[in-house]
C-alpha cells in the first residue's frame, strides 16, 4: 500500500513528475509543484485526454481561448485531447499535489 500524499519531494526548486501507472491507453501521474508554472511561450497540446485533480495546494490552468480555471484542494477538471492549455500559477507557500490521468 502507498499514500499519494506521503514522501513528497524535498527539492522545491523544480516540479516533480512521478509515473504511478503507465499502459498503452492510460497514464497516471503524481505531479508536485512548488510555485512552478508552464514556460511563458507555447502550450501543452496533448494527443491524450487529461483528467486532473488538485489534492493539496492550488493551481491555475489557462486555455488558448483566454479562459482559465483555478483549482483548489478537491477540484478537478477534464481537458480534451488537443485542447491547448498551460499552468499559469501554483501555490508558492505549500506544495501543489496534482493527480493527473491521461487516457485515450
Amino acid at each position: 500500500m502507498h499514500n499519494f500524499l506521503s514522501q513528497l519531494p524535498q527539492d522545491t526548486t523544480q516540479e516533480h513528475f512521478e509515473a504511478i501507472i503507465n499502459t498503452k491507453q492510460t497514464r497516471i501521474e503524481r505531479i508536485v509543484s512548488f510555485g512552478q508554472t508552464s514556460p511563458d511561450v507555447g502550450w501543452y497540446d496533448q494527443h491524450e485526454n487529461e483528467w486532473v485533480m488538485v489534492l493539496e495546494g492550488s493551481g491555475t490552468i489557462e486555455f488558448e481561448d483566454g479562459t482559465s480555471k483555478t483549482l483548489s484542494k478537491g477540484d478537478y477538471l477534464n481537458i480534451a485531447a488537443h485542447t491547448k492549455h498551460k499552468v499559469t500559477h501554483t501555490a508558492i507557500n505549500e506544495p501543489t499535489v496534482w493527480l493527473a490521468i491521461f487516457y485515450i
